[in-house]
C-alpha cells in the first residue's frame, strides 16, 4: 500500500492487562530491565521532570516530525485511561512538543503518563505535580500542528523498539519497555531477582562484603590464575 494510503491512526490495539501493569509497577525499572536481558531501556537522556515521578502502563505509540505535535493530540484523543503516551520526537530539542495545557488534558483524560524523546516546557509547574512526564529536555519554543504523524504504529524511541500495547515502566532511573507477550514471564523473574537482592543487601549489612561469585568470574575472565585468590 502506498505511504499516502496507509492508515496513520490505529484504533484497535491489544494492550498488556491491567493486572500485569499493577504487578509490574511494584518493581523498579532497573529490576525489570535486568531480568529482561538488559534490553528495552530508553537512552538515559529520557528523564522524569521530578524524582518522585513514576509510571506504568500500556504504550500508546506516537511518531511525530520534529517540532510538530499534531499526532500527539490525536493520540490523546484515542488513548484510554491507564495508557502511557510514548512519543518518538526524534530527540529534537529545538521546540517543545507539549506543556502544562496538554499535560493537564492528558491527566484529566486518565492517561497514566507521558514519555517523550523530545522537549517539553512549563517545567516549573509540571515538576511540582504528580502527573509523570519523562522527557529528553526543555525548550520554551512551542510546536506547530499541521504535519502528519502516526499513532499506534511500531516505533523506535531513544534506542528502544516499542509496539503499541507493550508494557512501559518508568521511574527516577529511566524507562524500560517490555514486549506485551513477555510481561508475565518478566514479572516472575523480577520477583526472584528482587528476593535475591534483598538477601544480598542483608548479607552486606551483616558483614558479608564480597560477592561469592567474584573469584570464579575473575578466573574465567583471565584476571586471576587457577588457584589464585584475592586477599
Amino acid at each position: 500500500m502506498p505511504a499516502s494510503q496507509q492508515k496513520l491512526i490505529n484504533l484497535n490495539i491489544e494492550r498488556v492487562s491491567a493486572e500485569e501493569v499493577r504487578q509490574a509497577a511494584e518493581y523498579q525499572a532497573a529490576i525489570l530491565a535486568d531480568v529482561a536481558g538488559r534490553r528495552g531501556t530508553l537512552h538515559g537522556r529520557i528523564k522524569p521532570l521530578a524524582p518522585h515521578m513514576a509510571v506504568a502502563g500500556p504504550a500508546i505509540t506516537v511518531e511525530v516530525r520534529p517540532g510538530d505535535n499534531l499526532a500527539i493530540h490525536a493520540a490523546m484523543a484515542v488513548a484510554r485511561p491507564g495508557d502511557v503516551l510514548v512519543i518518538d520526537g526524534k530527540g529534537d530539542l529545538s521546540c517543545a512538543l507539549l506543556g502544562e495545557i496538554m499535560a493537564t488534558q492528558a491527566q484529566a483524560s486518565g492517561i497514566a503518563g507521558i514519555i517523550i524523546d523530545g522537549a517539553v516546557r512549563d517545567a516549573e509547574t509540571l515538576s511540582k505535580q504528580r502527573f509523570p512526564v519523562f522527557t529528553a529536555g526543555l525548550n520554551p519554543c512551542g510546536p506547530t500542528k499541521f504535519i502528519p504523524g502516526r499513532v499506534n504504529h511500531a516505533i523506535s524511541v531513544a534506542g528502544a523498539a516499542v509496539q503499541a500495547g507493550d508494557l512501559v515502566v518508568g521511574d527516577i532511573d529511566g524507562v524500560v519497555v517490555i514486549p506485551r507477550d513477555e510481561v508475565g514471564t518478566i514479572i516472575e523473574l523480577a520477583k526472584g531477582k528482587l528476593e535475591g537482592e534483598v538477601k544480598r543487601l542483608s548479607a552486606i549489612h551483616d558483614g558479608d562484603l564480597r560477592p561469592h561469585w567474584l573469584e570464579n568470574a575473575l578466573r574465567q575472565a583471565g584476571m586471576l590464575s587457577e588457584g589464585e585468590v584475592l586477599p
